[in-house]
């Protein structure tokens, strides 16, 4: 069979270089040149003859390193490196397919190659994946430097000036009572003078009982000590604050009070559980991306094995079901492929697009969520929209935005229409559903960063904060009509004249 494998290759090489030129440069021609490309299948081959003949992949790392060289230099991603090794399949198989001489079975010689490009492909893979965990954790590691140094920057501008800083005194009473205090509290120092210590506490045996620990810690200790906990203010709200408690001794030593530091913590907690937020949708990114990969890859294996059998059968029974089976192979192969554009970080590229293109492309992401099934998408798409100088992605991620917030308006079971249309100046695409709705406060709100009428952990309040960022930056507008219980229309709005 190897000696078989390498006279095929051989004898077929140029044909075989040809073929697979030709294929990527129908995709690729715009990421990598003629010259680039024939230099890749040639050295493929190559490569091909000489792991058969050595029976060593190692053989092939040169080789790898190479096109991995080649491939970042020109933004390729793994799916798309993928795809190129796809394109060399058809070509093997085209070239198997012509040669008849009766002396091998072509779906067996296929299936060899095949191990052979799925092995050379995933030690492409970890050669990808290790290089890139390099590239995350110098990036981790920087951007770990810069949080400290900014934690450091904004720490030093509290103590010199927002910090509440005050004083208790033995008899549990405030004597002392700043402007920084004033400001997180809504206090003045007339109003807390005199007041014993628990006056800020919220209702709970719990503060109680963590006061006592201070006072302990404060009359047995010099040492600093800090907590995180809850304060209560003047209108009653309960926010997340970090005291620093030191003690003061009289000048025999003995306690006569201790002073406080407290920093409005609620801010941070809400910034951090937003980069939780991010973190997560960034793994899971990563982790839609590395499944799509593993569903893409055997997904062409098996293509080429159907396209085989679909040319050698005779039955019409098993030609049809192998039709069938094409068909969903296909409709597999789309699904991943959207699902690995939208988990990609998003393009600030600008380029000429067609607005329906991205319409449809957001529709049929926010289409495969389960709380679709009862919902009935209803498009007026405007023929011939005008083409716009535009960031593809980020007007797809204004579209998913808003789709999804509709979604989550009809609660699963409701309406939804897109609608376009242009005039002189701009073009316009309506969203519409027929949920909830919102009363005029909530609109005057949800642009605003972190705001949110879900439950916590069902939204970051970002979503559309974003996408109007971005229709801002393209000159553009979102505007919102809606009522109560009969529902709301985003009308996004694009000048034809993009800067």
């Amino acid at each position: 069979m190897k000696k078989l494998l390498i006279e095929f290759l051989r004898k077929h090489f140029n044909s075989i270089v040809e073929n697979w030129t030709a294929k990527v440069l129908q995709v690729f021609s715009d990421k990598l040149s003629e010259p680039q490309i024939r230099t890749f299948v040639e050295s493929s081959i190559i490569t091909f003859i000489d792991v058969i003949e050595g029976n060593d992949y190692r053989q092939a790392d040169q080789y790898l390193i190479d096109i991995y060289t080649l491939f970042s230099k020109n933004n390729l991603n793994l799916l798309e490196t993928s795809q190129l090794f796809s394109n060399g399949r058809f070509s093997l198989l085209n070239e198997i397919e012509k040669e008849d001489t009766g002396q091998f079975d072509p779906v067996i010689l296929l299936g060899y190659l095949d191990g052979i490009i799925e092995q050379i492909f995933a030690r492409y893979g970890m050669l990808h994946q290790e290089t890139k965990m390099k590239e995350l954790e110098y990036d981790r590691d920087r951007l770990a430097s810069k949080l400290e140094m900014n934690q450091e920057y904004l720490e030093n501008i509290l103590h010199s000036s927002d910090s509440a800083i005050m004083i208790v005194d033995k008899n549990e009473k405030f004597i002392s009572w700043n402007k920084g205090a004033e400001r997180i509290f809504g206090y003045t120092e007339e109003e807390m003078i005199g007041k014993p210590s628990t006056f800020l506490l919220p209702e709970g045996g719990k503060h109680l009982e963590e006061l006592d620990i201070i006072k302990e810690k404060s009359i047995q200790s010099d040492q600093t000590n800090y907590f995180e906990t809850e304060r209560k203010t003047k209108d009653g709200r309960i926010i997340s604050v970090k005291l620093n408690v030191s003690r003061l001794p009289s000048n025999n030593g003995h306690y006569i009070g201790r002073s406080i530091i407290i920093k409005d913590f609620t801010e941070f907690r809400k910034l951090q559980a937003q980069i939780d937020q991010s973190e997560k949708l960034a793994v899971i990114g990563q982790i839609a991306a590395g499944v799509a990969h593993e569903i893409g890859n055997p997904l062409a294996s098996i293509s080429s094995l159907v396209q085989i059998l679909q040319r050698k059968s005779q039955d019409p029974f098993i030609s049809e079901q192998l039709v069938n089976i094409k068909e969903n192979i296909d409709r597999i192969t789309r699904i991943v492929r959207e699902l690995v554009d939208f988990s990609r970080p998003p393009s600030y590229e600008l380029a000429i697009q067609d607005i329906t293109d991205i319409i449809k492309t957001a529709l049929g992401i926010v289409k495969y969520d389960k709380r679709v099934r009862k919902v009935n998408f209803n498009t007026d798409l405007k023929a011939s929209l005008p083409k716009v100088n535009i960031a593809a992605d980020q007007l797809l991620q204004v579209f998913v935005n808003i789709l999804i917030n509709a979604i989550d308006a009809v609660e699963g079971n409701g309406a939804i229409s897109i609608k376009s249309d242009f005039d002189r100046k701009n073009i316009y695409v309506d969203i519409r559903d027929d949920g909830c709705g919102m009363d005029q406060t909530t609109i005057e709100k949800i642009f605003d960063p972190f705001f949110t009428t879900k439950e916590v952990g069902r939204g970051t309040g970002l979503g559309l904060s974003v996408s109007y960022g971005i229709i801002k930056r393209f000159n553009g507008e979102i505007k919102v009509e809606s009522k109560i219980n009969e529902g709301s229309k985003f009308t996004i709005v694009l000048p034809l004249e993009l800067n």
